[in-house]
């Protein structure tokens, strides 16, 4: 894989972590479900911020892995709703990485859409409020 050089998008990512040791798989990479986990999470905000609400992911629509992950990465999670139907919305998730702190590089490292649906308290679903706060 070749890197390919990106900047990061306009606007305040929904999330930032940075890779640990603890996060690497035997490859010496970022373990790829500490990505989704973070994906869903950042995905999950923006989601209950327009759902104005509990919200649950119901389906990873597509996941793409496009580059790896290392310790020391400073990893911004960017989501934007896409999609709204009477009780679900569509999320697109983009990450990006940013390496090497002399030289800094900013590399778009995963893309993702996921499903969520809005919840009432008692679990079951409820209508997504029509319009955005």
């Amino acid at each position: 894989m070749t890197e390919e050089v990106a900047s990061l998008p306009m606007g305040q990512p929904v999330l930032r972590v940075m890779a640990m040791p603890t996060d690497v798989n035997a490859a010496g990479d970022i373990f790829g479900g500490w990505i989704m986990a973070h994906v869903d999470s950042a995905g999950g905000v923006a989601a209950m911020r327009r759902a104005r609400g509990r919200v649950v992911t119901v389906a990873v629509n597509s996941f793409q892995f496009r580059q790896p992950i290392s310790v020391g990465d400073v990893v911004s999670f960017y989501a934007e709703v896409v999609g709204v139907g009477r009780t679900s919305i569509t999320i697109d998730v983009a990450v990006y990485a940013e390496r090497n702190p002399m030289a800094p590089v900013v590399v778009k490292v995963t893309e993702a859409i996921l499903t969520y649906v809005a919840l009432n308290a008692d679990g079951s679903k409820r209508a997504v409020p029509a319009t955005a706060v």
